[in-house]
């Protein structure tokens, strides 16, 4: 397995791998392939994907405040898993935060996703209880 940068050439098989995992999308708003080609042009280093072979098995995206590094959309495909690309995606995101100075590491995970609490906890996350979080979208599609 191979963890390198993504383009916008792997578009379709990052949308295929999250159908694929589970994970929803939103492919008319934040996850359609003008937005996705301008938060790559605009942070390339922080689209990463797991390969074997030329098959895209794995993906995260990064983001940063500069104050906190937040690990998102973290998926593996179901055939793939429990080989430890998540470990190893989580461990190449850390890595590239520390390299901004960012110290503080968090991922926002859905409550009833217990192989995903459990994947953080693995890796020395722990939960917050005591957080309620809040967002607010201009559209759905966002």
């Amino acid at each position: 397995m191979r963890i390198q940068k993504l383009s916008i050439a792997d578009y379709e098989s990052i949308i295929n791998l999250w159908s694929r995992a589970g994970l929803p999308f939103k492919a008319r708003g934040r996850d359609s392939q003008k937005a996705m080609a301008a938060q790559m042009a605009a942070n390339p280093q922080l689209f990463l994907g797991a390969f074997i072979d030329k098959r895209l098995v794995g993906i995260v995206i990064i983001s940063s405040d500069t104050r906190k590094g937040w690990i998102n959309r973290l998926a593996v495909n179901p055939e793939h898993r429990r080989h430890g690309i998540a470990k190893a995606l989580i461990r190449e995101s850390e890595k590239l935060l520390r390299k901004q100075g960012i110290r503080i590491f968090s991922a926002l995970v859905d409550d009833q996703n217990a192989s995903s609490k459990e994947l953080f906890r693995s890796c020395g996350y722990h939960e917050h209880k005591d957080i309620i979080y809040y967002s607010k979208h201009k559209t759905e599609d966002i």
